[in-house]
């Protein structure tokens, strides 16, 4: 497989995975999803009409997934991020639609962190250095994804970028961090290593070598420091690399025999369904070292899950979409998803220069 096949995998697992959680989004009753959903989902499907995304049509975008477009075409007409382009974009494309509540606004919903990116932007007129929020969400993992798909060739590019794009809308160092670290883990993935129990290794490496900033006193696997060698004049950026930690662990449990979440979609009762990063994160890498080689199974069961189950099946696509490429999706998610071709070609336009950088 190729780097440009997994590059755009990614790309296009993130956007089927929005599309398919457009529908049952955020039913934290999951009794109420199967009566109105059916015992198993299976694709694309219709937002009810007083819930929601209510109005929208099954394949669409979500915000999140409209977001991500933008970000997208941005980097690829400029061949590399571009931090002010994607803000103008923002400014000019998107700002003038919202209106600061929450159900309005294009894909029908508005998160938290981009209304408090557009309230400090607009409303109170502040610089775009100033507007991130103290939202504990995955909004920036989501659009921060293209990035480390266009830099997978580089840690310490994707770092960068990933961070500086987060603190637009996000600014907590803890979230930035674990942000940070997911988009880390899919680059390795685009690059072409394993979601497995050695993956946080070669990453805790890369902290060592000095090519991702995070700060570790440890060395090898959590061993004591050693007493010969004093710590690095310069710390890392985040204070801990234990985001760097948490995919091997997931990697481990989901291909343990003597650990089983039966259902799989069950990871969402037990890393918990609601929307802060630190329950997405550990159920999205589960999953997607579960079923590495199976796209379908692992987006349905992401989103069979409910709750929040719209950004896991995004971070779950992305990354299972890395491990089996574009050519490992079913050609029914690519069929069925609004605006196909356009958002197709846009990936390819992105592996192609990620490939390029490599």
């Amino acid at each position: 497989m190729s780097i440009k096949d997994r590059a755009a995998g990614a790309v296009m697992g993130a956007f089927i995975g929005d599309a398919l959680g457009l529908g049952p989004h955020w039913y934290y009753d999951l009794d109420e999803m199967r009566r109105d959903y059916g015992e198993w989902i299976t694709g694309y499907t219709d937002p009810k009409p007083h819930r929601y995304h209510g109005g929208m049509k099954a394949g669409q975008l979500s915000q999140a997934g409209i977001i991500n477009k933008m970000l997208l075409g941005s980097v690829v007409e400029k061949n590399g991020y571009e931090e002010k382009d994607f803000c103008r974009r923002l400014d000019k494309e998107l700002f003038p639609q919202l209106d600061g509540k929450p159900m309005n606004g294009p894909g029908g919903y508005t998160s938290q962190s981009i209304r408090e990116a557009w309230r400090h932007r607009v409303v109170e007129g502040k610089p775009w250095n100033e507007t991130g929020g103290h939202a504990d969400t995955t909004e920036a993992a989501e659009r921060g994804l293209i990035l480390a798909v266009r830099y997978a060739s580089s840690p310490r590019r994707v770092a960068e970028t990933v961070s500086s794009n987060c603190v637009l809308t996000q600014a907590d160092e803890a979230i930035v961090a674990m942000t940070t670290a997911y988009c880390c883990v899919l680059a390795l993935l685009v690059a072409g290593e394993k979601l497995d129990s050695l993956l946080s290794d070669k990453l805790m490496d890369l902290v060592k070598k000095g090519e991702l900033p995070f700060h570790a006193v440890t060395s090898g696997r959590l061993q004591p420091p050693q007493a010969e060698k004093p710590e690095p004049p310069k710390a890392g950026r985040f204070s801990s690399p234990d985001a760097l930690l948490t995919p091997s662990y997931m990697a481990e449990a989901a291909l343990d025999p003597a650990i089983r979440i039966e259902p799989a979609w069950k990871v969402s009762i037990v890393y918990g369904m609601p929307c802060a990063i630190y329950h997405q994160l550990p159920a999205a890498y589960y999953l997607a070292a579960r079923f590495h080689n199976d796209f379908e199974q692992a987006v349905l069961h992401a989103l069979n899950g409910g709750g929040q189950n719209q950004a896991r099946c995004i971070l779950t696509g992305a990354l299972v979409g890395a491990q089996v490429g574009l050519t490992g999706i079913p050609q029914r998610f690519i069929d069925g998803l609004d605006g196909a071709d356009e958002l197709v070609a846009l990936a390819k336009k992105l592996a192609d220069q990620a490939a390029l950088t490599s």
